[in-house]
């Protein structure tokens, strides 16, 4: 008799059952239910129908608020729903490899269902001091990144742009080039027209190396969510188990505005541009958990896309200020078809002095400062107000433009690796040098981090 009080005391006697009382926009109340804030519960819309998956986002007023990650059709006053226990898990391993799949890790390629290690989307980032420092430097395959804005094994990189800048067609770039072991892609928000495309014309062969989930801007706010969490979680396994993975999202934007679109459903108050404030509380626990680990390191590489081109913005202040650097992409050099549209200039990589050495900061830091020249005196060039030989740095701003230009074009199938990229580099910096000459302090000091680079 003892041992049955004590596993009645043990047992969990709250009803795992409720029932839908009121279905007001993207939000279903219900009533009766006990479950907890992340749990998956389901939504018995009928006896033809599968039952719908939706996950609790909060607790009003005695009721329970649920968002579907489906279509609310069947949904009615007094639907039963029922509480699993378990909050969203998702199947990972190699058998993921090579594969699309939606936000929620269903196939999207009309392949078998993937049948791997179920894993939790939400977890904590990694410890601060159980991170490895970032020393090694890891190839993206595009030469301006390389030479100019180089990324360490497990740093994390923003690739901030308007809309039609080429984002899409640099990610693909770089997963079909860079030395990581696998790529991971989510493609949150993303029109369902610009999915195959980007499989096949971007990601080509890299797809035997990649995972993509994908939730396109029709899918409900919580599941565009859950593609980030969804493919951050896949990217934790395969780092886990020792790989180098990079993860690619395009775009944190769209998950912010999908996480706004949640924050106002259950009430939230709107501040900065609309967004609540759990929108800036989500931003760095999903992106913390990119970096370095003990087994394995995930390289980031987030797209932010700027409103009407504003840098400020506050989605793309907010994720500067977490990232371990950021690449701008210009419409201007888009405008001039300069592909890849890297803005040198505004680019920053905070480690640039923990993954190169001397040497290749010298050469780059030379390469900036003649493009600074040029872009300063650009004005009085174009209308032939500039006398030559009045400056050698604007002279040799001048001779070298064309040539850091051709350095900086790269075809999307031109492929470049890091020792390409860095012997490019010295050639362009001992070219500019022969025409600069001793012309101050200026470039006896280039061996130093270029302003703006690291920090």
């Amino acid at each position: 008799m003892g041992g049955r009080l004590d596993a009645l005391r043990g047992a969990d006697l709250a009803s795992r059952h409720g029932r839908v009382v009121d279905v007001i926009g993207l939000v279903v109340e219900a009533t009766g239910l006990r479950a907890e804030v992340g749990e998956v519960c389901l939504i018995h819309t009928g006896r033809s129908r599968e039952p719908l998956q939706a996950e609790v986002v909060g607790f009003r007023s005695g009721r329970t608020l649920l968002m579907p990650l489906g279509e609310l059709a069947g949904v009615a006053p007094g639907t039963t729903v029922s509480g699993t226990g378990q909050p969203f898990r998702v199947a990972t391993g190699p058998e993921l490899l090579g594969r699309v799949v939606d936000g929620l890790g269903a196939p999207l390629d009309g392949m078998a269902p993937v049948n791997g290690v179920p894993r939790s989307t939400i977890a904590p980032p990694p410890d601060p001091l159980s991170r490895p420092r970032i020393t090694e430097r890891l190839g993206l395959g595009v030469r301006a990144m390389d030479a100019l804005v180089p990324c360490g094994v497990g740093q994390r990189i923003g690739i901030f742009a308007g809309s039609g800048v080429g984002k899409s067609s640099l990610l693909g770039m770089i997963a079909r080039s860079s030395s990581a072991d696998i790529n991971v892609i989510a493609l949150v928000g993303e029109r369902g027209r610009e999915v195959r495309e980007f499989v096949e014309r971007d990601l080509g062969d890299a797809l035997g190396r990649s995972v993509v989930v994908c939730a396109t801007s029709d899918q409900p706010a919580l599941v565009r969510i859950r593609a980030a969490y969804t493919a951050t979680a896949i990217a934790e396994h395969f780092r886990d188990q020792g790989r180098r993975v990079v993860l690619m999202m395009d775009s944190v934007t769209r998950f912010a505005m999908a996480q706004r679109e949640v924050g106002l459903a259950i009430g939230e108050p709107p501040a900065t541009r609309g967004y609540t404030p759990s929108v800036f509380a989500a931003l760095p626990k999903l992106l913390e958990r990119s970096g370095t680990a003990p087994s394995g390191s995930i390289t980031g590489l987030y797209t932010v896309l700027v409103d009407g081109d504003d840098m400020n913005e506050p989605i793309a202040d907010a994720v500067r200020s977490i990232l371990d650097g950021h690449v701008v992409l210009s419409r201007e050099l888009a405008h001039r078809n300069h592909y890849p549209a890297i803005d040198v200039l505004q680019s920053v990589s905070r480690l640039v002095g923990e993954v190169t050495t001397r040497e290749d900061r010298a050469a780059a830091g030379l390469v900036r400062s003649l493009m600074a020249d040029f872009k300063d005196r650009e004005d009085l060039i174009a209308i032939g107000a500039y006398q030559a030989g009045s400056d050698p740095r604007t002279d040799a701003a001048i001779a070298m433009r064309e040539p850091i230009e051709a350095f900086l074009r790269q075809a999307p199938d031109e492929r470049s690796t890091v020792e390409d990229a860095d012997g490019a580099l010295h050639g362009l910096a001992a070219q500019a040098a022969g025409g600069v000459g001793a012309s101050g302090p200026a470039v006896a000091d280039a061996g130093a981090v270029p302003a703006g680079v690291a920090g």
